[in-house]
């Protein structure tokens, strides 16, 4: 492929904005996506982007100060405080930017755009545009990608990043529609490629939410930061698991048990169903571990009731979620509670890396849910993670910019790597892939892939126990092992996701362990994190990230930082 200065891997928000930032700095810029970019997972957000605009009539003036502060307060004090305090500074004119691109905000009588509360959150300040807020931001970013004329490679698959000495000069991938193996030379990567959901059994990420990028950015060399740290939404809708938004409970819905009543008055009395996501999960696992829910066998369910709110309010605020219930549940909000139930949602952990989206590597820069900056510790805030890929994909695409030499400059750069180096690579993609076509016989990647996604859903969930997480542990190795001898059901090349999903399977497994092992590492209650063998929270040992890195046989190697504080010292967290 013809190179490039900036090579974007991932065509969601974080990569659409990382791109858009570097090529209005002068670079030739490229997108690499799985799918195409308007497909991306995060056109499934629903509830909002935050912001310290302070349009609310309730009165009072929000502050970037207040929003950093709900941001490390809600992260259990893990959040690298700087960089909360950058993300927070910075959404004002992140929002204001999206909506003079275009973006459809709902809006106020006045003409301001709307703002509701969302939970942890001590301000009603997430923007939204209905329950469709991160396809509209998605859609803006994409007219302004075509805009610029960025080229986009739709449907390659990240196979490898391509290193020459300790640098990244490129990556590898695969054509999904022809099964063409091709390098992709440039002077800088950023990674914008999403979490890794789908390591888990029930979940609200879309089929594409692998962490391929993430895994091949582990196998070349960066470290991994706070994966144990899992975000589970406490309202997915029972049965599948797709998304129902915060902002349902924003708009006022309230969660109801078997017996009809009110519960999150014995989990978070002064906040109720406002409180942070993590509260709220494990509020309702309760509810449904002592038979209280519906379905009460640990599995079962609550009921999300919005139907106070009124035909008016949710046709117009909760269009979206109004569809989704009916749709997959045969319930109509307006007339029945939905079904809800906590799945996981959200990857605080990621590819360690700064404010900036520089890694371990020289060349490498990431930032979206792949990235861990490291602004959500322990516990992310509704209405966080839009701004976050905003925040930061901007800053990704600026500092890569700055770094990227035309011809091999300080962030690394392909004009000085001999052509073999990219040939190798790609050769030992197809050596790899003619391995797993080759075999007459061995087991099948959908067997695996569902023993670990049970093993995860089932023993590194909400709540956590040294025996479970040993023995998640334990089997996540032994899968590993297994993988090794996987063979194809098809070996055509075109359009052949077996294929596709056997590549994506081997780094699967490495980021469910190194996330099992963080967690069974970790001796405390924190944020999402929550360890019934060892209550409360260990500020004297645990106020660190853990940093994973990969040994040469694939097995996660642990070592500690610490967290960065500065105005904000931890305290007890209260609802």
């Amino acid at each position: 492929m013809e190179r490039t200065d900036i090579l974007v891997i991932g065509g969601g928000l974080a990569g659409l904005r990382a791109a858009i930032a570097a090529h209005d700095a002068g670079r030739t810029v490229a997108v690499m996506s799985k799918v195409y970019p308007i497909r991306s997972h995060s056109g499934a957000a629903q509830g909002g982007v935050n912001a310290s605009l302070g349009n609310h009539p309730d009165g009072g003036d929000d502050t970037w100060q207040g929003h950093a502060f709900d941001t490390i307060k809600g992260s259990d004090y893990l959040a690298d405080q700087p960089r909360a305090e950058i993300l927070a500074k910075d959404a004002p004119a992140a929002v204001i930017e999206m909506e003079h691109w275009g973006a459809y905000f709902s809006r106020f009588d006045d003409g301001r755009i709307a703002q509701r509360p969302f939970g942890g959150a001590g301000f009603p300040r997430t923007c939204f545009a209905a329950d469709r807020t991160g396809h509209h931001l998605l859609h803006t970013c994409w007219e302004q990608t075509l805009k610029r004329g960025i080229k986009v490679y739709s449907e390659w698959l990240l196979l490898e990043l391509v290193k020459h000495g300790d640098a990244v000069v490129g990556a590898v991938a695969l054509h999904i529609p022809t099964g063409d193996i091709e390098s992709f030379p440039t002077g800088a990567v950023i990674l914008g490629a999403g979490g890794h959901g789908r390591i888990f059994a029930k979940t609200t990420n879309a089929y594409i939410n692998t962490g391929s990028a993430t895994a091949a950015a582990y196998r070349a060399g960066a470290r991994l930061e706070d994966m144990e740290f899992v975000q589970f939404h406490p309202t997915t809708l029972y049965g599948t698991n797709i998304l129902i938004s915060e902002g349902v409970r924003g708009e006022g819905g309230l969660l109801r048990g078997a017996d009809g009543e009110r519960f999150m008055d014995r989990y978070a009395p002064s906040v109720m169903e406002l409180a942070p996501r993590d509260i709220v999960a494990r509020g309702i696992q309760t509810e449904a571990n002592e038979g209280r829910a519906f379905e009460g066998d640990g599995s079962g369910y609550v009921h999300l009731d919005i139907r106070h709110l009124g035909a008016d309010v949710i046709t117009t605020r909760l269009p979206g979620i109004r569809q989704i219930a009916m749709e997959f549940a045969g319930v109509d909000p307006i007339d029945e509670p939905i079904p809800v139930q906590p799945g996981q949602h959200y990857s605080m952990g990621g590819i360690a890396c700064d404010e900036d989206g520089v890694t371990d590597l020289p060349g490498l820069y990431a930032a979206g849910e792949c990235s861990c900056v490291s602004v959500h510790g322990a516990n992310r805030l509704g209405g966080n993670s839009l701004l976050e890929t905003l925040v930061f994909g901007k800053r990704a695409g600026d500092r890569a910019a700055a770094n990227a030499g035309g011809s091999g400059g300080s962030g690394g750069g392909a004009g000085d790597v001999p052509s073999f180096v990219y040939d190798k690579a790609v050769q030992t993609q197809h050596d790899l892939i003619d391995a797993f076509a080759s075999r007459d016989s061995g087991v099948r990647q959908i067997d695996i892939r569902r023993r670990m996604q049970q093993t995860m859903t089932a023993k590194v969930g909400v709540f956590r126990d040294e025996a479970p997480l040993a023995d998640a542990v334990s089997e996540l190795a032994g899968l590993r092992e297994e993988y090794a001898s996987v063979s194809l059901d098809a070996t055509n090349r075109c359009f052949n996701y077996d294929l596709i999903d056997t590549l994506e399977l081997g780094g699967m497994i490495e980021l469910a362990e190194a996330t099992a092992l963080g967690a069974l590492k970790r001796t405390e209650c924190r944020g999402s994190h929550w360890r019934i063998d060892h209550p409360g929270r260990d500020d004297d040992n645990w106020l660190k990230h853990t940093m994973a890195t990969r040994a040469d046989d694939g097995t996660p190697e642990l070592s500690f930082d610490d967290v960065i504080i500065t105005d904000y010292e931890p305290m007890e967290r209260k609802y």
